[in-house]
């Protein structure tokens, strides 16, 4: 009995710590990339074993944290196996004062969402979109950004 109320607390307490990385599925992408309003959405794809998804990071929260009165969102999608999620990645949200940024793209099969974001992606990581649908903005880069680089390519699209 105490063994089974042990795991019973244990799974719950996972649950409730779980919950701080909302998870999206393909559709979601479609979603933000086809919005209609005047926001520019710089969407990261990532994963915490990718080290130049870890080294650009830095870059994608200071971009957060500079145009949060303006129009930009930036949000980082994970792409880390699910198993990892728990162990790995929202320790790393944590560590890296991640919160709010942060979605975990719930698919198995990569072929059903890669080419929703742009059919030119091979799919290696990390790849970031930058769209604005209603000023007709697409961009998408499979690279990793370097210093300023990232800021500087924001402005040249959102003028």
């Amino acid at each position: 009995m105490r063994h089974t109320l042990f795991c019973f607390c244990f799974l719950l307490n996972l649950s409730a710590y779980g919950q701080n990385l909302p998870s999206i599925k393909g559709d979601q992408l479609y979603t933000w990339k086809n919005a209609h309003n005047d926001t520019l959405y710089v969407i990261n794809f990532w994963a915490s074993w990718c080290s130049p998804c870890v080294a650009e990071i830095p870059s994608f929260l200071e971009l957060h944290q500079k145009y949060a009165h303006k129009k930009v969102r930036v949000i980082l999608v994970d792409c880390d196996f699910k198993r990892d999620i728990e162990s790995k990645v929202i320790p790393f949200i944590a560590q890296k004062h991640l919160e709010g940024l942060v979605v975990y793209l719930d698919e198995k099969d990569p072929n059903t969402w890669v080419d929703l974001v742009s059919t030119s992606w091979s799919g290696a990581l990390p790849g970031t979109m930058m769209v604005c649908h209603s000023k007709d903005i697409f961009r998408f880069y499979e690279k990793k950004f370097e210093g300023n680089e990232l800021e500087a390519t924001v402005l040249s699209l959102w003028k």
